[in-house]
């Protein structure tokens, strides 16, 4: 791995967007479906919410404002979990790696988010 590559894994702006993008990319695949439209909005929605809520905790004002965006942040990949499993047991084995990929990554969010509230006690 190279210094660049050691350096983005960190950068979580950089890792969050990357989780919201790679997220819409699947979804674009996904069959239109009544139900995967649904599903996929609400996605959409909650794993593009971890990231914008993540730079608004970068940009907080206070340590109270901070926690509750970080605590948003976390609430959301929880809920993009949520969402990545029920669309991986609606749709075909086609979509298994890749939603397994990234319902491992919702996960890692959710503790690295859990982490950092703990560290901000």
């Amino acid at each position: 791995m190279t210094q660049t590559e050691k350096t983005k894994t960190y950068d979580l702006e950089e890792r969050t967007f990357q989780f919201a993008k790679n997220t819409a990319l699947f979804c674009k695949q996904l069959p239109k479906t009544i139900s995967n439209r649904e599903h996929v909005a609400q996605l959409i929605r909650a794993s593009g919410s971890v990231g914008a809520n993540y730079i608004e905790a970068n940009e907080s004002v206070s340590k109270k404002d901070f926690v509750f965006r970080i605590k948003i942040c976390r609430k959301e990949s929880k809920e993009s979990a949520f969402w990545i499993r029920l669309i991986k047991d609606l749709n075909t084995a086609d979509f298994n790696e890749t939603s397994l990929v990234l319902l491992n990554e919702a996960v890692e969010l959710k503790k690295i988010f859990s982490a950092i509230l703990e560290k901000s006690k």
